[in-house]
Order: C-alpha cells, then sequence, then structure tokens
C-alpha cells in the first residue's frame, strides 16, 4: 500500500513536466508601406501570462536576447537604423548578476527598411529569442514580407534563403539604447530610497538649524496662527516645486531613456564613480561643495519682498545655502536615478523634496514640537561623515560596472569586497570614536545611539569577510560582481571547492561541471561513459542564459544529498540548447519534425529533445538507464530539494532493481 501511494505521490508530483512542447508566444507580422521605397516591418507577439520574452538590449551573461537575420539583403535592400521596441520592464537578477530587459503581455518590433534593388519583392526575416517563465524556451521564427503586394506570413526554415547578411542585434555592453521603463514597483522604490535620503539631508549641518529658524519666522512674520500655517505650507510646496523642477530638467535635457543608455556606458560609470568620490570627499571633511554667494544675495534680496513670490525665493534660498549638504546626497540620488531611466530622476526628486519639506509644514502646524528637536551639535556633522562613507561604497559600484562590462577583471569580486570591508570597518572605528576627522567636536565620549549605530555597521563589516572565501552574501546581492567574476571561483585559498571530487581523474569527453560535479557536453560520450561503470544517467536539457537552470544548479544541487546524489551515483549530461558553435558543414541538417535547419551545437540539442522527448522547456531533467529507457517520468524546475532527491532516488532505485 505505502508503495503504491508513493508512486501516485511522484505521479502528480511531476505530472505538471509531462513532455510537451510549450509555445507562449504566438507572432504576427505586418508589413506598411512609408514611400516610394521604405517599409516598415512589424511583429508583434502575444505572450502568454506570467512569461517574459527578453529584449534586444538583455545584456551579456544574461538571458538570450531577441535577434533579427534579414537575409538576402545585400544589393538588395538595407536597415534603416535598428529595430524599435514596445515597452519593456527591467529587473536586476542575481543569478546572473545584470539587469534583465523583458517584455510581459505583448512585444512589438518594428524594423524600417529602404528597397535597392526594385527586382527584389519578398524580404525574409529570421526572429531568435528566449521565453521564460519557470522554465525557458529558446526559438526561431521566419517571417516573409511581399513589398508589392504588402503581405506578411511566417514560413518554415526550409523556405529560407541561405544568405544572412545583415542582423540587427545590438551589443548592449556597448551600445545599450533599449527603450525600457522601470516598472511601477521599481519607481515605488525610488520615492521610498529618494524619501529617506531627504530626510537624511535634513540631519546635516546645513539643514537642520535651519527648521527652528525658518518655522519661527513664520509664526512671529504672520498676524494669525491660520496665516503662519499657510505661509509654511507653501514654502514646503515650493520645496518641492524647486526639486521636481531639477529632475525634470534633468530628464528634459538628456531624454527619459538617454539617462538609462548613458548610465549603463562605460565612461559615464567612470564619471559617476569620480563625482561620488567627490562628493564622499567634501562629506569627510575635505572641502565645500558650494554655489556662488551672489547667488544667494540676490535671492535672498527677492524673499524679502514679501508675499507668495518672497516665500518661493525664501525655498530657493534653503536649496542654495544648503547645497554643500545637499548636494552630494542630490548628485548620488539623480545617478541612481538615471540607471532606472524613465521618470525616475523625476519620481527621486519628488521623494527626496517631500521629505525635506515635510518637518518644515508640520512644525509650522505644531510650533510647540520645536522644543522636542534635539539641540544642534557635533553630531549632525557626524551624520554627514556618515553619508560621506556611503557614498564611497556606493562609488565603487560604478567602477565595477565599468569594469564587468569592459571584461577586463583589474576589479573583480574580490576587490571589491576587500575595499567594502575596509570602508566599512573604517567606518565602525569612526562610531567608535577611534577616528577624528576635521569638522568633529571634541568629544570625551560617544553616546549610546552612535554606539548602537558603530556596532550594526562592525556586524555588517564581519559578515563581509567569508565573502572574500567564497559566501553568497545575499544580503547585499547585485552590489560585487557576480561570483564567477572572480580571481578565484572558489573563494580565496579554494575553500569553496567541492573535495570529495577535485582529485578526480576525469574520463574522456567529461569536465567539471557545477560544483565539480563530473559531466558531459556530448551524448554519445556520456552515454559510453554510463555504460562502462554501469550507472543512470541524468540528462540535462539546459541553457547557459537559462535562469531556472543556474537557480537548480546554485540552490538545489548544491545541496549535501543532491550533491552527493550527482557525484556517485548518476552519469550527469548536460546538453546545452543555446551554445551558438557552429556544426561542421557535414553535421548540419534540416529537421525532420520541426523543418528547421540545424546549424549549431545548441540547434543539435534543442532538435535532440524536441524529437526524442516532445519538449523544448529548459531545466528538463530525465533519468534514463545504460539502454536509454526512462527510469521515471521527466521533471523540470523543482526547487524543492526533498522533492527532487525523492524523484532522483526513486528512479535510481528502479535501474538498481
Amino acid at each position: 500500500m505505502k508503495k503504491i501511494i508513493y508512486v501516485l505521490f511522484l505521479f502528480f508530483a511531476f505530472a505538471k513536466v509531462q513532455a510537451q512542447i510549450i509555445n507562449p508566444v504566438k507572432w504576427e507580422a505586418s508589413i506598411e508601406k512609408k514611400s516610394d521605397s521604405e517599409y516598415q516591418l512589424s511583429f508583434k507577439g502575444t505572450i502568454e501570462k506570467d512569461w517574459h520574452v527578453y529584449s534586444q538590449f538583455t545584456p551579456e551573461d544574461g538571458p538570450l536576447p531577441a535577434e533579427f537575420l534579414f537575409h538576402d539583403s545585400k544589393n538588395n535592400y538595407e536597415l534603416i537604423g535598428k529595430a524599435t521596441e514596445s515597452e519593456t520592464h527591467r529587473k536586476f537578477n542575481e543569478i546572473f548578476g545584470v539587469d534583465e530587459i523583458f517584455f510581459s503581455d505583448k512585444a512589438v518590433f518594428t524594423q524600417l527598411i529602404k528597397q535597392t534593388n526594385p527586382e527584389k519583392e519578398v524580404v525574409q526575416v529570421e526572429l531568435s529569442y528566449q521565453v521564460c517563465k519557470e522554465n525557458c524556451i529558446s526559438e526561431t521564427k521566419y517571417f516573409e514580407f511581399n513589398l508589392k503586394t504588402l503581405e506578411a506570413k511566417e514560413i518554415q526554415a526550409a523556405d529560407i534563403t541561405n544568405d544572412k547578411t545583415e542582423k540587427t542585434t545590438v551589443n548592449p555592453t556597448i551600445e545599450k539604447q533599449a527603450e525600457s521603463e522601470k516598472t511601477d514597483s521599481s519607481l515605488y522604490m525610488i520615492f521610498i530610497i529618494a524619501f529617506l535620503s531627504g530626510f537624511a539631508a535634513l540631519l546635516t549641518p546645513c539643514v537642520f538649524p535651519m527648521i527652528p529658524m525658518t518655522v519661527s519666522f513664520f509664526t512671529k512674520q504672520s498676524k494669525t496662527k491660520a496665516k503662519g500655517i499657510k505661509n509654511a505650507i507653501i514654502y514646503g510646496i515650493s520645496i518641492i516645486l524647486i526639486y521636481v523642477f531639477l529632475g525634470s530638467v534633468i530628464t528634459l535635457l538628456f531624454g527619459a531613456d538617454a539617462l538609462n543608455a548613458l548610465s549603463t556606458n562605460v565612461w559615464f560609470n567612470i564619471i559617476f564613480f569620480i563625482l561620488l568620490i567627490v562628493f564622499a570627499a567634501s562629506f569627510l571633511g575635505a572641502f565645500e561643495i558650494m554655489l556662488p554667494n551672489s547667488w544667494a544675495n540676490k535671492v535672498d534680496q527677492q524673499a524679502d519682498k514679501g508675499g507668495i513670490i518672497g516665500i518661493v525665493f525664501m525655498a530657493l534660498a534653503l536649496a542654495i545655502v544648503s547645497f554643500s549638504c545637499t548636494g552630494p546626497i542630490i548628485g548620488t540620488l539623480l545617478v541612481e536615478a538615471a540607471s532606472k531611466g524613465g521618470i525616475a530622476p523625476i519620481v527621486g526628486m519628488l521623494g527626496f523634496s517631500s521629505a525635506l519639506a515635510l518637518p518644515f509644514m508640520l512644525f509650522a502646524m505644531f510650533p510647540g514640537w520645536l522644543n522636542t528637536l534635539p539641540k544642534s551639535g557635533g553630531w549632525l556633522n557626524t551624520v554627514k561623515v556618515f553619508l560621506g562613507f556611503l557614498e564611497l561604497a556606493l562609488a565603487f559600484k560604478f567602477l565595477s560596472n565599468a569594469d564587468l562590462v569592459l571584461q577586463l577583471h583589474w576589479f573583480e569580486r574580490e576587490i571589491f569586497l576587500a575595499i567594502w570591508i575596509a570602508i566599512f570597518g573604517t567606518l565602525a572605528f569612526y562610531l567608535f570614536g577611534k577616528i577624528t576627522l576635521p569638522h568633529d567636536s571634541p568629544t570625551s565620549s560617544i553616546s549610546v545611539g552612535r554606539l548602537g549605530v558603530g556596532l550594526i555597521v562592525l556586524t555588517f563589516t564581519i559578515y563581509l569577510i567569508p565573502g572574500l572565501w567564497g559566501a553568497p552574501l545575499k544580503l547585499i546581492s547585485g552590489f560585487p560582481p557576480p561570483m564567477t567574476y572572480s580571481e578565484s571561483p572558489y573563494g580565496v585559498g579554494g575553500s569553496g571547492k567541492n573535495t570529495s571530487s577535485a582529485e578526480k581523474v576525469l574520463p574522456d569527453g567529461a569536465h567539471k561541471g557545477p560544483h565539480d560535479i563530473t559531466a558531459f557536453t556530448d551524448y554519445e560520450k556520456g552515454l559510453a561513459y554510463a555504460k562502462s561503470v554501469n550507472k543512470p544517467i541524468l540528462l540535462d536539457f539546459t541553457g547557459f542564459a537559462c535562469v531556472n537552470c543556474r537557480k537548480m544548479e546554485d540552490y538545489v544541487w548544491s545541496d549535501p544529498r543532491i550533491l552527493s546524489i550527482l557525484n556517485n551515483e548518476v552519469v550527469l549530461i548536460s546538453l546545452y540548447v543555446d551554445d551558438k558553435r557552429e556544426l561542421p558543414l557535414e553535421e548540419q541538417y534540416v529537421s525532420k519534425e520541426t523543418g528547421k535547419k540545424i546549424t549549431t551545437i545548441g540547434n543539435k540539442w534543442s532538435d535532440f529533445q524536441i524529437t526524442r522527448y516532445k519538449a523544448n522547456a529548459q531545466p528538463y531533467y530525465i533519468l534514463l538507464d545504460t539502454n536509454e529507457q526512462k527510469l521515471s517520468k521527466p521533471a523540470g524546475y523543482t526547487p524543492d530539494i526533498t522533492e527532487y532527491e525523492q524523484w532522483l532516488k526513486s528512479g535510481i532505485a528502479k535501474f538498481q532493481n
């Protein structure tokens, strides 16, 4: 009875991965004549719920970007610019360590072409893309556009000419010009970060002392309490409008999406790095960043006139006078918002200015609260120095971005972590009073609050240290370079190395896969080895750009229970369906199953999966015996370690019996 229940459990657990060809994107093509010789080709994809198609501009080392190949274009037609895209979304992928740019619900590409040979009436286009949910699928579609009849249709691969001459994919690490916007949730996050930054600015020596002075001015100069409150509210709204105007100007000058393109460019990352270093030095006391005094004097003269105009100029005077403290914070905020593109700079300035204006309005409404404010003193400079250290740490993120884009390996994970450990360690010593800086007030003791913050910073510093030895440091995921971008992938001293497999002699055709598991990337060689050692085969259909494949490897295969099985009880054959290496000409063919041309190693293994197992998604796991018969139902993405272990053990048990 127990065996029956167990079999039923396995049946239902893996029913969801029954062999099937998944097609989550439906494509339609259309053509529009723009002039006597110019035509616009459009590709519209309707995407099933929760699936994502990746943009042409998704960075390298991430999911596969969409790519267009225009056939037989030489001397017949030319591409005008690059293919444009409909609205995309951006999200950081901690597995690959890059931002994904993707479509949800629908994807629309348009490409303008110019006919140069009137005799050429047919344009054939090949669209390759990756679509992911729990599994990933790499797909290629073929389209034909008739320039004479203005008809467009999807065709089979066998109907495509062999002359591929134009490729419209972009190297996104050099020329990332995506027309993308942050999702609403990302804009909310920008607003929250900016709001907190505004509160931080309030606690600096340039702004905090102005709260009681400004509020007292309004309450004393106004004839009634209501009038004082009204004036203070106008003052607060003026502050918000001034900073939102600044964000709007930045966005209008550079363009909503150009900001994103700039921020991901190598040279601008280096410029941002230098800017943040300058801001940090200013906060640490090396010098002050100030606007010309003449500006403040002229604004003060206008403020003296009174009325609403005078109040607006008072708000402008606050912005100018406090610039030495707020400038670096605003600069950092705009740099970070620029990396999000769209209206993020405007949203950022709205959040920052709202936090800055709120205390002035609240204290005007409730003047008695002024008595509860702490007195100005040395603690304000401590806040400023604290922000300086944070600016310094953030600066190296931009330097890291530039190094990652260029793949120079000058600023790898260990160097980044060592710098952060030094920065936050020094900050901890500063908070404990062991280090003093130019503008610090002499003190014989530190406050309990400062001690508490110092302990938190010290704890964070200690948390970073194991990262040098290969610890994942999920708390700061996305800030340091990914673990694969390291001078020692196993951690300093090789402590992360799987010692149980380190001394193994690799069989012919094998290599060290994830966690040093012996793995084959050629099916025939792996099968031959499995027969020689009489072990079952774990056939792993995977992809270099498959997110959930990496999640399985990082979080499931790394578990000691699973790792032991993969090292000792099965032969792992990993077939990469997105391997772009060309097959020798004599090995290229047209698939009898799909009609597609099989020209690369990845095409071969994808066709192998579709033809033999009637499935096209990755990850896709199959347990086979040495006669290539399935030992259990295939499994897909299975993040539950216990469930995956039971699936492995059930197939292995069947092989042994």
